[in-house]
């Protein structure tokens, strides 16, 4: 059921030469917002289209060089977006994913694309999600525009916020509140919330909660260490949470979370707290109770919206 004020939106993925993997071309149904997305492979398909030669902002992004499992991202403004994202990408080597985003009508103007620029930065930068490439964060006051541009500018970047994490990048959206309001009570930021434990044979403990998507494992967690098991889905990701002081020692064979952390499936969480690939759906149970993670969820979608 749709509650006051939210409704469903079409977006259109089209696959310009009928590939998965080459330029894809992303709208929302009576939006001017025109968005292009292409590897490496396919970035001079990119390049090519009329559309980008416009004004308009632009998005390179992939993984950290410098942080393992993390993602690295540069955003971007130019009067012509095919030549700046060209020029970009020759100075940056990380780059996976290239995306421009400009209009179907042409117009945006400069002062319109570095608003957008100065707001998607600040955005990401709030939303802790990538590491930013760029130098330095532009101050929007300075971004000076007609009030009722401003309007359109931030109804333009709500539609982005819409958009973006459905062509695969989630820089935008914020951390779930387990995570940013720490210095609340665990009670309090995860109030409505269900708890779900690991309670391992070994004497770990962990839990966590489920929060728009995300699986959070609080602070204070356990999760187990050289246990022998081969780790090969996520045994990078234990060792970045190590390597970052997420992960730190805590008695023999025992490692304890000193922070909440966001996984982006039960399973991913499973897997780190035992040291060995896991189902999450089945290592995870409603606390205090044996109903697994995965009868919880069959009994919620059982449960009229």
């Amino acid at each position: 059921m749709q509650t006051e004020g939210s409704f469903g939106r079409t977006i259109q993925l089209f696959l310009v030469d009928g590939k998965p993997t080459g330029l894809r071309k992303a709208t929302i149904h009576g939006w001017t917002g025109l968005l292009f997305v292409s590897g490496a492979s396919a970035f001079g398909d990119l390049t090519a289209r009329e559309e980008v030669d416009r004004t308009g902002i632009y998005i390179l992004s992939g993984p950290d060089p410098e942080n393992a499992g993390a993602t690295r991202t540069y955003i971007g403004s130019g009067n012509s977006v095919a030549e700046r994202i060209k020029q970009s990408a020759i100075k940056r080597d990380f780059w996976e994913t290239a995306i421009t985003i400009t209009t179907s009508d042409d117009d945006l103007s400069k002062g319109h694309a570095e608003y957008l620029e100065a707001r998607l930065i600040e955005q990401a930068a709030q939303a802790g999600r990538v590491t930013l490439d760029n130098g330095t964060q532009p101050d929007t006051s300075r971004r000076r525009l007609p009030e009722a541009d401003v309007a359109n500018m931030e109804q333009f970047l709500s539609n982005l916020r819409i958009i973006l994490p459905v062509i695969g990048l989630d820089m935008l959206k914020p951390q779930p509140r387990a995570v940013t309001q720490t210095a609340k009570p665990v009670e309090e930021r995860t109030e409505g919330e269900v708890q779900f434990e690991i309670r391992h044979k070994s004497g770990v403990k962990a839990t966590a909660v489920e929060e728009d998507g995300e699986f959070v494992v609080l602070e204070g967690s356990e999760a187990l260490t050289e246990t022998g098991y081969a780790q090969q889905s996520y045994g990078s990701l234990k060792e970045k949470l190590i390597s970052d002081g997420t992960l730190v020692a805590d008695g023999n064979q025992k490692l304890r979370f000193t922070k909440p952390w966001s996984f982006n499936s039960p399973s991913a969480a499973a897997a780190v707290v035992l040291d060995r690939n896991s189902n999450g759906r089945l290592e995870w149970k409603v606390k205090g109770s044996k109903q697994t993670y995965h009868d919880w969820q069959q009994a919620e979608a059982k449960q009229p919206s």
